[in-house]
């Protein structure tokens, strides 16, 4: 079985074009993007997909906690795939848990929120990153 087989080419080349089309692609719409290509290409588009989820988190769902949540940790699982796929960018994930722990302090889960402190605590001792470093996210 080829792995191309279910892949929908068409969604591929759609937002392929949406992310190199010229103009600023809204943040819902560069996330839907990156949704696609994450599949084809996991290594290019991991990272932006993590970054775009925070951003539109950030944008769209100030307002509504749990799903501004659900978003932020969907950015944490692409980054810890990230980092699996490339140990060395495990900046990427330390950056990605402390926007998701902003969040677990506004929602106020004392239980996952000591996990997530723990991850980052494990990340920065093994030379993972820095934990102030935070997402420029003006050009979003």
């Amino acid at each position: 079985m080829n792995p191309t087989e279910n892949i929908n080419h068409d969604a591929v080349l759609r937002a392929r074009v949406a992310l190199l089309g010229s103009g600023t692609l809204p943040v819902r719409e560069r996330v839907a993007a990156c949704r696609v290509l994450v599949h084809v290409s996991p290594l290019a588009y991991l990272p932006l997909l993590a970054v775009a989820l925070f951003a539109y988190s950030r944008q769209e769902f100030a307002h509504r906690p749990a799903i501004a949540l659900a978003l932020r940790a969907e950015s944490v699982a692409a980054a810890r795939r990230m980092c699996a796929l490339e140990p060395e960018r495990s900046q990427l994930l330390l950056t990605a848990l402390v926007h998701y722990r902003e969040q677990l302090l506004l929602a106020e889960s004392p239980e996952e929120l000591a996990v997530v402190e723990a991850e980052m605590a494990a990340l920065v001792a093994s030379g993972g990153g820095l934990p102030g470093v935070r997402w420029d996210l003006s050009g979003a």
